[in-house]
């Protein structure tokens, strides 16, 4: 069972001479289509071509290189955490299972085996994927250089597709990625793998209603092998309490198993973590609610915002400086810390459901509230990319700082300027949205020194009367439910 595409592989079988994977029983591949559309038309070139495929763990990097080597020539190795010679022996083992090389084969290190795949894509087309990359990196410090010898020397001239696919990210960005690294300006395409946005993820949640579908994308971040763990057949209160609030659950203990395998201080990662969590958004403020000095904490939350946990937000319309805050980036984690780490005595206890349905489930709107907002910006970039929005602004987000007009601080949810046009959203995860909304909206929108505005608003599901005829009357503003935009996306 892949956690992505869902795949079930009952049998692989390699023949030297004519490689392919030969699938018995697949079933749906969802999602990554773009990255898919990509790796096959590099490998359409018929010429070398080198990917570097990276990524946080769980996120489905894995499944989304054995869709794209299926029905293919190649050889797909997991490296583990061991020496180099014990990962080049299960290399040439599983080399000769395939059937690529004769039983009991030795090489003698990596170059040898490099010259052995280089011979057999010399001719004709084929896929050599290196999964866990860094691990190999550590027990075979060489190894990146040996690969920059033959690609340089015999690799380049041939047919050879290599991957290299690793889930830590600072690794594969510095050292596979930088410009201190052998392999640097080798590679013809990186992918960096994220997590799914809402109207992908929606594909693993056909049994739920739109505002059901939001929330469960909020919880598990959009992270393929948590959405794979949802059970349409299972109410949506059911599947968040199975998940995060049994003790057995499949998320109960993700996070911290997660700052256990990526950091070596796990313990003060999540202090920092739970601190911006408690409402802590400033350097100063996170390292005063850990205990550390700020150049400390700066360490650990840049550690955390290379691994996509935390972000670094500055008003969109200004350069990072000063009024840059932080805050968390993954949503799974967002749902974590806020319902789960306060309430894991009782949940230990066995009154994960009473949680549930005291703590988590009246204040699961107010959470929503920055997932909806992040839906909404997901949908506008789609838009735009359709060019059907009435700016074409180089950067989408938020915005707060002062307003010079009310003599205030204020906030957009969405703002996009481009030129002498303002695009300004509103994003309210309710029902019945009323006309203060909008002006509200435009009294904001008088911060901005342009032309021409344009409002959009958008709701869990409807808007007030006065709402809708205002909207009616003057062109410049937009109405959009959840629903709305699932039907503008998917038409």
């Amino acid at each position: 069972f892949c956690n992505q595409s869902l795949t079930v592989i009952k049998f692989i079988y390699f023949r030297l001479g004519n490689l392919r994977l030969e699938y018995l029983e697949d079933v749906m591949f969802i999602g990554r289509k773009e990255e898919l559309s990509e790796l096959e038309r590099l490998y359409s070139s018929d010429k070398f071509e080198f990917a570097v495929i990276y990524g946080r763990r769980r996120v489905g990097k894995t499944s989304l290189i054995r869709e794209f080597c299926r029905g293919k020539r190649a050889f797909y190795f997991v490296a583990r955490e061991a020496e180099g010679a014990s990962n080049l022996k299960m290399a040439a083992e599983e080399m000769a299972s395939q059937g690529l090389i004769q039983t009991g084969t030795y090489f003698k290190d990596w170059s040898a085996l490099l010259d052995a795949v280089g011979a057999a894509s010399a001719a004709k087309r084929m896929i050599l994927a290196i999964d866990e990359y860094p691990y190999l990196a550590a027990g075979e410090k060489s190894i990146s250089s040996i690969l920059q010898t033959h690609i340089d020397g015999k690799l380049k001239d041939g047919r050879l597709f290599l991957i290299l696919c690793g889930s830590s990210m600072s690794f594969m960005e510095n050292q596979i990625l930088g410009h201190k690294s052998p392999l640097y300006g080798r590679r013809t395409i990186q992918l960096k793998v994220k997590p799914f946005g809402f109207f992908e993820a929606r594909e693993f949640l056909s049994g739920f209603s739109p505002e059901e579908q939001a929330a469960l994308y909020g919880a598990t971040g959009g992270v393929p092998e948590y959405l794979g763990g949802i059970d349409n057949g299972e109410s949506m209160d059911g599947n968040l309490t199975r998940l995060f609030f049994k003790e057995s659950g499949r998320l109960y203990e993700e996070p911290s198993n997660l700052l256990k395998q990526e950091l070596r201080e796990p313990a003060l990662y999540n202090s920092v973590i739970a601190s911006i969590a408690g409402g802590a958004s400033r350097l100063n403020e996170i390292a005063t609610g850990v205990g550390m000095e700020s150049n400390a904490a700066s360490r650990y939350v840049n550690a955390l915002m290379s691994l996509g946990i935390l972000k670094k937000e500055t008003p969109v319309s200004e350069k990072p400086g000063r009024r840059s805050i932080y805050s968390i980036a993954d949503n799974m984690f967002r749902f974590w810390y806020r319902f789960v780490f306060p309430n894991m005595s009782a949940i230990e206890a066995g009154a994960g459901e009473v949680v549930w349905r005291n703590k988590v489930a009246g204040g699961l709107s107010q959470f929503m509230g920055g997932v909806f907002e992040n839906i909404c910006l997901e949908y506008l970039w789609a838009m735009q990319k359709r060019d059907r929005l009435p700016v074409a602004a180089g950067r989408m987000g938020r915005w707060w700082g002062n307003n010079p007009v009310l003599k205030r601080q204020d906030e957009v949810d969405i703002l996009a300027i481009d030129g002498d046009a303002a695009l300004l959203g509103e994003c309210k995860w309710r029902s019945a949205v009323s006309l203060d909304v909008l002006t509200t909206l435009r009294e904001r929108g008088d911060i901005f020194d342009v032309r021409r505005r344009y409002f959009y608003i958008f709701a869990k599901n409807g808007f007030e009367e006065p709402l809708l005829r205002e909207a009616a009357r003057d062109r410049s503003v937009s109405l959009l439910t959840l629903a709305g935009m699932i039907d503008d996306i998917v038409e």
